[in-house]
């Protein structure tokens, strides 16, 4: 049998270069602006996006995930995607910010990601409609029996507001 304690739950991986993402930094910058201002308003210090069109909207990285979870944790200051391993570098290239990729060499290493990357926020904005009841009950477990906050309905309005460069 292999010993799993000496293989990493998640890591980084910067392969290659950025590559010419579908909008501007600053543009991704405006996006995240504008649930930065529904997260402080609200009190919520990290958002974990996990839908296609939310991750793609603030990042620039849009997934395929086979049946693996991905993410895209928002904080004040940062805005990281959690990418499979199976994925590479390739989030990284292409998203606005940084990235993690978590192993699958146990279960749940995608919430250790995500947790590395939250804290104990005490609060969680999630996609209350992305996320099933039993992924609801790890997250919690694995975010310190954190409030989750159903941030879905801003984040989709937030992308109804076009910019120029949108338009």
């Amino acid at each position: 049998m292999t010993d799993l304690s000496i293989r990493p739950e998640f890591f980084t991986c910067h392969n290659g270069e950025k590559m010419r993402l579908p909008f501007s930094e600053g543009e991704y910058a405006r996006r995240l602006s504008t649930l930065r201002s529904v997260m402080a308003a609200r009190d919520i210090p990290v958002v974990l996006l996990t839908s296609m069109q939310n991750i793609a909207y603030y990042s620039g990285f849009l997934y395929c995930s086979f049946g693996r979870p991905y993410g895209c944790v928002v904080t004040a200051d940062a805005c990281t995607t959690v990418s499979a391993n199976i994925d590479a570098g390739q989030p990284w290239r292409r998203s606005v910010g940084e990235n993690v990729i978590y192993t699958d060499w146990q279960r749940h290493n995608f919430w250790r990601a995500v947790a590395s990357l939250s804290g104990q926020p005490g609060r969680v904005g999630i996609e209350a409609d992305h996320m099933t009841l039993a992924t609801r009950d790890i997250a919690t477990d694995f975010l310190g029996n954190a409030e989750l906050v159903d941030i879905a309905p801003d984040a989709m309005a937030g992308r109804m507001v076009k910019s120029q460069e949108e338009i």
